[in-house]
Order: structure tokens, then sequence, then C-alpha cells
């Protein structure tokens, strides 16, 4: 069993305090009334709260000093609070309430562990019915079927629901509606439980209801939360930005423009790369053909001046598979799954094609 975030203290209210912030991070203490009790733990523990009333046990026993250990003060007016926090080895000094918010999310980012913070890839269509949607899912597809983690957001709310390029619409699990008075840190683990599981991968999407205020802060924590769960996180954006998109794309490793082998869809996508390239450090373009003129995707790229990441060919019966709920690159075939590859392998060695 993975070791627990430690209290030591045997003070009825911190103890009711603290296993109350616990519940709220969705976290489980490992409780030891005494530095005695404490030692067997005390190396082993992600992130240690010794409260007030435990610090004389802690500094007379000479536990060893370690990281991630904070003390709970009781007195804001005790000036040998900090003496004795010196002493028992403690990084912070904190009270309460103050300190709740603070507690919840050291707690939280304790119980889940330092793992690395997973890829965000944006893709965006340079005009109308681009493809962008079908990339997304295919890209978000294909790394799934590598086995790696994955999550797909809708971040269209006026795209109708990424869920029924799944035929998911109807699968339960939280979508966006759910989620968008969030504030604060969202525990992963949880998320990643409390989203519909299609086709392999975790998915959040708009609904066909009114889809509600979805603040700044809600997108940001969710996206927080989903890049500690998986390794990837794709996430479908609508043309025209709003703030949360912005948000998005500032967070983002990398962001594809999708643009069709046509000369008014490059024309169009260059207005869409001036406003992304500002937000985005790493913007790349995916053309898609055919070409009624005989455009290639070297001469779109070059005209953005943006790299050419990847030319995706038409691939037949693409159009009547999504009509029936059957995610694109699902079977790792054909042209589609083919440059997806391609393109995980160079956006993100680690999310490439598994061994």
């Amino acid at each position: 069993m993975p070791a627990r975030p430690l209290l030591v203290s045997s003070d009825p209210d911190v103890l009711d305090d603290l296993l109350r912030l616990a519940a709220t991070a969705g976290v489980e203490l490992e409780v030891a009334p005494d530095a005695g009790a404490a030692r067997r733990s005390w190396i082993e523990a992600p992130f240690i709260v010794v409260a007030a009333d435990a610090t004389s046990g802690c500094v007379r026993s000479r536990l060893p000093r370690r990281d991630g250990v904070v003390l709970l003060g009781d007195d804001l007016d005790d000036a040998g609070i900090w003496q004795r926090a010196v002493e028992v080895g403690a990084e912070h000094v904190v009270f309460l309430p103050d300190a709740e918010r603070w507690l919840i999310d050291r707690l939280a980012d304790a119980d889940e562990g330092p793992g690395p913070e997973g890829a965000l890839v944006t893709v965006i269509g340079g005009r109308g019915g681009a493809g962008a949607t079908t990339l997304s899912c295919a890209l978000a597809v294909t790394a799934s079927r590598a086995g790696r983690s994955t999550l797909l957001v809708d971040g269209d709310p006026l795209g109708g629901g990424i869920d029924l390029v799944f035929g998911g619409e109807q699968d339960a699990g939280l979508r966006w509606r759910d989620l968008g008075a969030t504030r604060g840190r969202v525990p992963a683990a949880e998320l990643a439980r409390a989203l519909p599981q299609m086709n392999g991968l975790s998915v959040l999407s708009w609904d066909r209801t009114d889809p509600g205020p979805v603040s700044v802060d809600a997108v940001r924590a969710v996206l927080a939360a989903g890049r500690r769960a998986h390794e990837l996180v794709v996430v479908d954006l609508p043309r025209l930005l709003d703030e949360c998109s912005r948000a998005v794309l500032l967070s983002s490793t990398t962001c594809l423009l999708v643009v069709p082998h046509e000369v008014r869809a490059a024309a169009a996508a260059s207005r869409v790369a001036a406003t992304v390239g500002l937000l985005c450090r790493d913007l790349r373009v995916v053309t898609r053909g055919p070409s009624p003129s005989g455009l290639v995707g070297g001469q779109i790229a070059a005209a953005l001046g943006l790299p050419l990441l990847g030319e995706l060919r038409a691939e037949p019966g693409l159009d009547v598979a999504l009509e029936r709920g059957e995610p694109p690159a699902r079977r790792g075939r054909g042209p589609l799954s083919a440059v997806c590859e391609r393109l995980l392998d160079e956006l993100l060695p680690a999310v490439g094609r598994a061994a």
C-alpha cells in the first residue's frame, strides 16, 4: 500500500480539522499521536503535518530531517513557533483557517505523487470544416491504441459534443456542464474515474443541452488535473477564440493548425495563425487533401510561414464511419492512422508507438 500523508498530533480539534481537509482532497491520512508512533512512517510519508502539541516530542526524538514537513500552529501570537519550526525541520508554518486551501492542495499533491505532467496538444481548424475534430479524435485514439493514457477534451461548446464521434452521447460520466463552476485544485485520479471512457480513452465533452457558463478557472483546473492523470491531453478548439480557448492555448505544448489544400482555406488560416501564434510558441500545420487546383502542403505551410507536420490524404468511408459513431483511426489502418502515428512520434517521442 502506498505511503499516506502523515499527521502527528493528539489534539482532537486538530484531528477533526485535518481529517475534514483530507476528505476534501480525497486523501486518506495516517495519524500518529506522538513522535514515537510517527517514527515508522516519518521517512516514507509523502507529506507530514506536525501540530503544535507534538513539536516538543518530535524535537526530543530527533526525527531525521527531511523535505515536506509543515508545522501547524495554534496561536498567531506565539513568537516561539518559528524557532520550533526550525528545530523540527519544518519548511512552512501555517495556521487554520487561513491555510485550509493550501493544505488541501498539498495533501492532494502528496497523495498523487510527483509524476510528470502530460503533454497538451491543441488542434484548431484553419477554416470551418477543416477536419480539426477528426484529427483530434484520431490523435487521441492512436495514442490510446499505443498503450498511452489519453484524455480527449471538447473545447467547442457549439460543436455538438465530441462524444458523438464515439457514439457515446448516452455514456455515463461528467460533462463540461458538471465542471463549469470548478475552482481550485481538482484531484486528478478522481477526475479520471469520473469521466466517460470511450474507445480506451477518457473523454470530456459538451452535451446537447444548454452548455451554461464555464469559467477560465474551471478550464485551467480541469486541464491541470487531466495532465497529471494522463500522458497526453488533446483539445479540439474552435476557430473563434474566447477567454477559455486562449487560456488553453497558453498552456499547450503544441498547436496543430489543420488547413485543407485550398487557396481560400490558406487565406483564412493565415488570420487564425496570426492570433494563435501569439499564444502558443509551437504552432505547426497539418494539411488535408485532395486539392482542386494541385496545391500541396508544402506550399500552404510556406505561405503561412509555419512548419509542415503532415499531410492528410482522402480516406474513403471515413465520413460514413463518423456518422455511425465509429471513431477515426480505431483500427490502426488507413492514411489517417499512418499520419497520426508519425505525428505522435515527432511531437511526443514518449507517446509514440508502443514497443
